[in-house]
């Protein structure tokens, strides 16, 4: 039993950690650069943003492993996944993010836009910096079945 709750705890600080270090940086940059948000902004959205990662960093890895299920071999089908999986789980959140923190009207569409648009192109990188995360966590890379089901 201890084992399975090793591996259920490594799974959420990895988790957690990959799309902390990940999503705080391009979250920046997508904040300033593209919704052209103050820094004073930004800073509340990340303070925001890392504080709502902790909390959803475990259940998206178990949504990503569902959704690479689909997945053929293929880098394109790996990419197609990734990308659709990142998007339909972050956005919603991230747009709720931004607006509370100041962005409205075109500054809140660009920026959810953007946003929409970093997920797709960075679902795939974001999905390999998270097997690699989990790696260094001795734990498998995820995508054939959801992680807290391996035993």
């Amino acid at each position: 039993m201890a084992d399975k709750q090793s591996i259920s705890i490594r799974g959420y600080i990895a988790d957690t950690l990959a799309l902390l270090l990940f999503f705080t940086t391009t979250g920046i940059i997508n904040e300033r650069l593209i919704a052209g948000m103050s820094w004073d902004q930004v800073l509340q959205a990340r303070l925001i943003g890392g504080a709502l990662m902790v909390p959803v960093g475990r259940p998206y890895g178990v949504w990503r492993d569902w959704m690479m299920r689909h997945a053929k071999g293929t880098r394109l089908s790996q990419l197609f996944w990734d990308s659709i999986s990142l998007m339909s789980f972050q956005v919603p959140i991230y747009a709720g993010i931004i607006a509370f923190s100041g962005a409205s009207g075109m500054g809140l569409l660009r920026g959810v836009l953007g946003a929409a648009v970093m997920m797709i192109v960075l679902g795939r990188p974001y999905g390999a910096f998270l097997n690699w995360v989990r790696r260094l966590f001795s734990l498998p890379p995820g995508g054939e079945k959801p992680m807290s089901l391996n035993s």
